[in-house]
C-alpha cells in the first residue's frame, strides 16, 4: 500500500520559510517523479514543483521561481520543499505526489499517488 505523508506545513507570518516534508513507504521511490500541489481555498489545485526521479533536477511554477526549492532523499525516501520569503497568497494546502512519468512532470493527471496535503497558512 502506498503511502505519502507530509509534515511541516503551520501558521507563520509574512517573509518567514517553512520546510515541508513528505515521507513515501510501499513504492520503489527511486522510481518516481516526486511533486508538490497547492489549493487554496475557493481555488482549482495548483502545480508548485517538481523533482526528477534522481533529484537532479527540478522545475517550479512561476509563482513561486526563486523562493522555493524542491529537493530529495532517495536514501530517506523523503522529498523536501524549501519555502522562504513566504507571502499570504501561498497559503494553502500543499500536497505531495508520486509520479512513474519521467523529467519534470507538472500536471496532475501525470501523477498516480497523493498525500493527504497539509495546512500553510502565512498571515500579513
Amino acid at each position: 500500500q502506498v503511502q505519502l505523508v507530509e509534515s511541516g506545513g503551520g501558521l507563520v507570518q509574512a517573509g518567514d520559510s517553512l520546510r515541508l516534508s513528505c515521507a513515501a513507504s510501499g513504492l520503489t521511490f527511486s522510481s518516481y517523479s516526486m511533486g508538490w500541489f497547492r489549493q487554496a481555498p475557493g481555488k482549482e489545485r495548483e502545480f508548485v514543483a517538481t523533482t526528477t526521479k534522481s533529484g537532479g533536477n527540478a522545475a517550479y511554477a512561476d509563482s513561486v521561481e526563486g523562493r522555493v526549492t524542491s529537493s530529495r532523499d532517495n536514501a530517506k525516501n523523503t522529498v523536501y520543499l524549501q519555502m522562504d520569503s513566504l507571502k499570504p497568497e501561498d497559503t494553502a494546502v500543499y500536497y505531495c505526489a508520486a509520479g512513474r512519468t519521467a523529467g519534470l512532470p507538472r500536471y496532475e493527471y501525470q501523477y498516480d499517488y497523493w498525500g493527504q496535503g497539509t495546512q500553510v497558512t502565512v498571515s500579513s
